[in-house]
C-alpha cells in the first residue's frame, strides 16, 4: 500500500503525519523540534524508513488573500531540502487554516498538549493534497 508522509514546516517546529491515498486518510505521527535552528533530519531520517513513504507533502502557507505568507519561504526550502536529502518526490499542499482547524478539532487535548498541533495540522495538509 503506498503511503506518504506530511508535513507542517515551522520556524520552531515541524508537524508530521502518515498517509494513505487509497483511503485518502492521515494520522498524526509526531512533532519534531528544532536542532541548532534547522529541521532534525536525523529522526525525520528514521521516520523515512520506519514509514518508507513514496512521497511527501509540505504545507504550502497562503494568507487569506491568496498570497504567500510570510513564513512560505522557509516552508519551500524546507521542501526543497526534504528532495535534495531522501530523493523522494515532495509536493506542496495549501495549508490555510490548518493550524485553526487543529485547535478546533482537539479541543481541550491541545490545551494540555499543544505539540499535538503540528502533528494534527500535518494530517489536515495530507488530507487536503489527497482531495485536491
Amino acid at each position: 500500500m503506498e503511503v506518504l508522509l506530511g508535513f507542517d514546516y515551522g520556524t520552531h517546529k515541524i508537524g508530521v503525519a502518515v498517509g494513505q491515498p487509497l483511503t485518502g486518510t492521515a494520522t498524526p505521527l509526531t512533532t519534531l523540534g528544532m536542532v541548532n535552528r534547522k529541521p532534525d533530519w536525523e529522526r525525520i531520517a528514521a521516520l523515512l524508513a520506519e514509514w518508507k513513504p513514496q512521497a511527501l507533502v509540505v504545507g504550502h502557507p497562503f494568507e487569506m488573500t491568496d498570497r504567500e505568507a510570510n513564513n512560505a519561504e522557509g516552508a519551500k526550502r524546507f521542501a526543497r531540502q526534504l528532495h535534495g536529502r531522501f530523493h523522494l518526490p515532495v509536493h506542496m499542499a495549501d495549508e490555510r487554516l490548518t493550524t485553526r482547524e487543529a485547535w478546533a478539532e482537539l479541543g481541550t487535548a491541545a490545551n494540555k498538549d499543544p505539540t499535538k498541533v503540528d502533528s494534527y495540522a500535518a494530517k489536515l495538509i495530507l488530507e487536503t493534497w489527497f482531495n485536491e
